[in-house]
């Protein structure tokens, strides 16, 4: 009987030691985040606590400070500005084409450089440079090489026999310019992803692929893109988050045009806070835009843990 009290009390003892012990690994985790982590809630909680009270709250330009507690007016005004429906539906466009068509093109481009061939390892290096030019940078550039005047791409085109195209100055070609110049920055860095995830695969698979007599295509189908899947919803993730920021390179390419082709939310945000000095709209706007994009982001987060599960 003593034998058994004792083994029993050994146990609970060895229990309450392992329990204690993760504890501790707990805490020791939290307490390395505890800098960052108070840096990061110092840096953000500011102004994002900021623009919710300003987004209720009458904006006194004199002042420059709230002077009183006006409720959801500023969001019954957002909601009936078409305007900003207008720049919602433009993002919305525009992050439509431009995702899609980096993930498959920097998957692509990844799954190519991964094979031994000559010279790839120059193409690696050339591939780095649009991520290392500033967005304003880049815009500017594209703008000068797409102008319908004095373009090179336009005089590239006259040498060909066609007509000079007036890239920003067609609402649809505009979007399609903008897209364009976002996939050439951003490409790379999905494709820098893509290729680590690929390297990172098991190789014995892939040999035990080839001992069967699969092909590449058979390889990619069925091996490559179900262990990448994690990568790819990963990947998706950060450059949705990237993209739906998009300003800086909108605003020196198009500044919006022409009209309001391109005005993206971001651009139309900034245009009414600095330029209209409609500071508490603006911050109602920006709100809406941040819950949306949060809803967005724990969606995208909960489909690619439904992915990782089902592979």
């Amino acid at each position: 009987m003593t034998t058994i009290a004792d083994g029993a009390a050994t146990q609970r003892g060895a229990g309450l030691a392992h329990g204690s012990t993760k504890l501790r690994e707990i805490a020791s985790r939290w307490l390395f985040m505890l800098p960052a982590s108070v840096i990061l809630f110092l840096v953000l909680a500011y102004p994002i606590g900021y623009a919710v009270f300003i987004s209720f709250s009458e904006f006194d330009l004199a002042t420059f400070k709230s002077v009183g507690w006006v409720g959801w007016d500023n969001y019954e005004a957002v909601m009936e500005d078409a305007r900003f429906w207008r720049s919602l539906r433009v993002t919305a466009i525009y992050l439509a084409f431009a995702l899609p068509i980096q993930m498959l093109l920097g998957f692509g481009i990844a799954y190519c450089i991964n094979a031994e061939w000559k010279g790839r390892g120059l193409i690696r290096a050339l591939l780095i440079i649009p991520m290392v030019v500033a967005p304003v940078v880049a815009g500017g550039i594209w703008r000068m090489l797409l102008d319908p005047l004095w373009g090179l791409t336009n005089y590239l085109i006259g040498l060909l026999g066609f007509e000079p195209v007036n890239w920003l100055g067609n609402p649809t070609l505009a979007m399609v310019t903008l897209i364009i110049i976002d996939t050439w920055r951003w490409t790379p860095f999905v494709t820098l992803i893509a290729t680590a995830g690929l390297l990172a695969l098991p190789r014995d698979v892939f040999e035990a692929a080839d001992i069967d007599g699969a092909n590449g295509w058979v390889k990619f189908w069925s091996i490559g893109l179900p262990l990448l899947v994690p990568i790819i919803a990963a990947t998706l993730v950060v450059r949705w988050l990237g993209a739906v920021k998009m300003f800086d390179m909108a605003l020196a390419a198009t500044n919006g045009g022409p009209g309001d082709a391109t005005n993206v939310v971001n651009l139309y945000i900034y245009e009414q806070a600095f330029r209209s000095l409609h500071f508490a709209e603006a911050s109602a706007m920006t709100v809406i835009v941040l819950a949306g994009t949060i809803v967005l982001t724990l969606g995208l987060l909960w489909g690619s843990k439904r992915l990782e599960d089902l592979n």
